[in-house]
């Protein structure tokens, strides 16, 4: 199972939009079974998964503390991938959560406060040992800012080749759980969650690979049957 953390230290930089998008492009491309799992003791991420009428992409509520051991329960179900939503501002948190991960993707509006506190996240992923990546998110199309802040965000670390711009659509569309995938899917917001998740599928399987190819004896992962559960499945594994 490839895990990716998304994480930031600053809030209000789109992680958790980001993350319910991701996931449910991931369903959307073939490539799941996905799990969205939500580590932020605000719950937004739930909130919104609880308003969804389409069972997809399956959801785990859980803490910082249990996710080592849900994560080991989720890679026995069979999932693919799972992508975990991370609280702001607490360090320890989200340096847990880090550790766990195969891909750290930190979204970063163009703005001076929130490239500060990118500096601050790519140090708890590198400790960790971890590889990352940027996503310019919010921006502005032809913004000045925009341009300066991916120069200044490849000092630290790869950037997406995908801007996410600041569009209505995807505040409108986390009011009923929906996606703007699945509320236009020929809008230029569900064109650019597409090719996001494209470059980021890209991401987790080299960096898979990389591993695998260091580990030689490690564990293969083989797909399980994935048993059913109910609707709303608290605070732990929810349905698929």
């Amino acid at each position: 199972m490839r895990i990716l953390a998304v994480t930031s230290q600053k809030g209000g930089s789109g992680k958790t939009t980001l993350s319910g998008h991701l996931a449910v492009q991931a369903e959307l491309a073939g490539d799941g079974p996905v799990v969205l799992v939500d580590t932020d003791p605000q719950g937004s991420l739930s909130d919104w998964w609880n308003e969804r009428e389409n069972d997809l992409p399956s959801f785990a509520h859980t803490s910082v503390g249990r996710l080592s051991q849900d994560l080991d329960i989720l890679r026995s179900q069979g999932f693919k991938y799972a992508i975990v939503d991370t609280p702001p501002a607490i360090t320890a948190a989200i340096q847990s959560v880090i550790a766990l991960s195969d891909l750290v993707l930190i979204p970063t509006r163009p703005s001076p406060h929130d490239l500060r506190a990118a500096a601050a996240t790519v140090d708890l992923a590198e400790r960790s040992g971890k590889p990352l990546m940027f996503v310019i998110n919010g921006a502005t199309p032809r913004g000045r800012l925009t341009a300066e802040a991916a120069v200044a965000l490849s000092q630290h670390g790869t950037v997406a080749p995908v801007n996410i711009h600041h569009r209505q659509d995807f505040a409108a569309s986390m009011i009923d759980g929906r996606t703007t995938m699945e509320l236009n899917p020929k809008s230029k917001s569900a064109m650019e969650i597409e090719a996001l998740w494209h470059y980021t599928r890209e991401r987790l399987e080299r960096t898979a690979t990389r591993h695998v190819l260091a580990n030689p004896f490690a564990r293969v992962q083989s797909n399980v049957h994935r048993p059913g559960f109910g609707r709303r499945v608290e605070p732990s594994i929810a349905r698929h």
